[in-house]
């Protein structure tokens, strides 16, 4: 997938991406980067992570008042970035041990939060690009799709520091051990295609 984006160019509640974790081992740590291209001005999921008993594991939303948010275990914080036109880069991590919960939005970090402190994230999980799941692995709603690009997802089971962050931001990798974009292994439903990337 490299040089490549998932491209979803209409509203629709059946087009999405289910992409498969490398590891299926109980999470206490992740980072997860992204881009995303889209003009929409209502709420949107850009990364969505459910398992049998918790729908919203990890989610990270974009509300319509151009506020993001992080689900971690059901629970969520909001973080409020600057809004682009341009593609954007997204990195959330979060740490059981501390619940400290980070955005990091074009290289440049959100005031921290602190979220579900000691929480264990669930195995066999779904994870959906292009939709947010209201039940494992469905649920989908039409006005909650996202319609655009997106790629260079990436997901690690700890947090990257901040030089690491930078890096990713830059193009650079460090070998992403739950989802990996070089390897990426997915399947798409509905209407999506994979296009050449549209950001350098």
């Amino acid at each position: 997938m490299i040089g490549k984006a998932f491209v979803f160019p209409k509203e629709s509640e059946n087009s999405y991406v289910s992409l498969t974790a490398r590891l299926t081992k109980p999470l206490t740590a992740f980072t997860v980067c992204l881009r995303v291209y889209t003009d929409l001005n209502r709420d949107y999921s850009l990364f969505s992570y459910a398992t049998k008993t918790q729908y919203n594991e990890i989610l990270l939303f974009r509300g319509k008042t151009a506020v993001y948010s992080i689900s971690v275990g059901g629970a969520d914080v909001i973080f409020k970035p600057h809004q682009s036109s341009e593609p954007m880069h997204f990195c959330m991590t979060w740490e059981s041990t501390s619940g400290i919960t980070e955005l990091w939005v074009d290289g440049k970090p959100m005031v921290r939060r602190s979220l579900k402190r000691g929480y264990s994230l669930g195995t066999q999980a779904s994870i959906i690009l292009g939709q947010e799941q209201d039940a494992f692995a469905g649920g989908f709603e039409k006005n909650q799709c996202l319609v655009g690009d997106i790629g260079d997802v990436n997901m690690w089971d700890y947090v990257l520091s901040p030089e690491e962050i930078n890096t990713v931001y830059a193009g650079g990798t460090f070998s992403p051990n739950v989802l990996n974009w070089r390897a990426l292994r997915y399947e798409m439903s509905g209407e999506v295609y994979v296009k050449p990337q549209l950001w350098p």
